[in-house]
């Protein structure tokens, strides 16, 4: 048997812990190192900075859950040294300062995998599996709805989230955005719309945006963290359980010949020929189920020994980061806002 890759785990946070657990829990991978200023015991060497413990360990690939200001010089380091990197999302604070990294990355040949874990869980999979399939037919248009209430804790221990830029067009949708554009494919053209926070900061708290893809489909999205509701994410999917499940839904994706809700799998379509007149019925679609940060260790261990190329590129996680910023920046100045699709080694930006 391979001996197992050996990982390090950069910033030991919320989401650096979770990361540690699942290297403990996926095979053939083992935590070599943390790279954690602060205190804390994790059962592997500790390190007060990235540089300290690349100099010290020799070590398979690196996971970077630092703050996003600090991703693009850790995910440099790692790639200066061929060492393939999973970085949190987003990839960077914005498109412009992930796009040396991106660069950098194809140059050396060094994977990144962007740390987009919902496209690992296998309720999503199995979606994309219908999708790609046609069980919808031609996707014509989606909804996904991201409300959810924060409490005032969440703001007061991190003022931060008070400030501009920091409402929930950045914080949230990065996540909803990778997952429309896997679904769909890439978005050319954004509308939105903003609201002020009703708490008196100086973000928002609730936009809608609308975008268009290459294929024509439109999809909208709704998201605020000042609405009381069972409809998002982390409320439907189960996947932690940090938050109370529902047995709702957060996306609506239709079709041609039929609609998929997603998580709960309810497969739409009409009795006979495909009229309004005839009865429609839904099937509820199988799918397995497993932790989607041990799956995503396991993929990365797959990217690391070159048996599988990342599923969420650099590239990937750039265009997406591309998205959120075109809402951003639709949202601010109420216009049209058109992408350009990143296809070189060179970054673009929305116009």
């Amino acid at each position: 048997m391979a001996n197992p890759l050996k990982l390090a785990v950069v910033g030991a946070g919320l989401v650096g812990l979770r990361h540690i657990a699942a290297i403990d829990q996926a095979p053939g991978v083992e935590l070599a190192a943390v790279v954690e200023p602060g205190k804390g015991d994790f059962g592997a060497p500790k390190f007060a900075d990235l540089a300290g413990m690349l100099a010290e360990v020799a070590v398979d690939g690196v996971i970077l859950s630092t703050p996003t200001l600090m991703h693009v010089d850790g995910g440099l380091a790692c790639v200066e040294r061929g060492i393939p990197v999973l970085i949190e999302k987003p990839l960077a604070a914005s498109s412009l300062a992930a796009g040396p990294l991106v660069d950098a990355a194809e140059v050396k040949g060094v994977p990144i995998l962007v740390g987009h874990h919902r496209r690992h869980n296998p309720v999503i999979q199995k979606a994309a599996e219908l999708l790609a399939g046609g069980a919808v037919g031609d996707i014509r248009a989606a909804h996904v709805t991201c409300w959810f209430y924060k409490p005032d804790d969440y703001f007061a221990v991190a003022p931060w989230r008070t400030k501009q830029g920091a409402g929930p067009i950045s914080v949230n949708l990065v996540h909803d955005v990778d997952l429309l554009r896997s679904f769909m494919g890439e978005v050319v053209t954004v509308q939105a719309q903003k609201a002020p926070s009703v708490r008196g900061f100086e973000n928002e708290d609730l936009a809608t945006a609308i975008l268009k893809f290459e294929s024509g489909a439109l999809a909208t999205i709704t998201v605020s963290d000042s609405i009381v509701s069972p409809w998002s994410w982390e409320l439907t999917s189960g996947e932690y359980p940090i938050y109370p499940k529902t047995n709702q839904s957060s996306y609506l994706i239709g079709g041609s010949e039929g609609s998929l809700s997603v998580p709960d799998m309810q497969l739409w379509r009409h009795d006979g020929d495909t009229s309004w007149w005839n009865p429609i019925s839904a099937t509820s679609m199988p799918r397995d189920a497993s932790d989607p940060l041990i799956t995503q260790i396991s993929h990365f261990a797959d990217v690391i020994r070159g048996d599988s190329a990342p599923a969420v590129s650099g590239a990937e996680g750039l265009r997406t980061l591309q998205v959120v910023e075109a809402i951003q920046k639709a949202a601010d100045t109420e216009d049209l806002v058109r992408i350009n699709v990143r296809d070189t080694g060179k970054s673009h930006a929305a116009e």
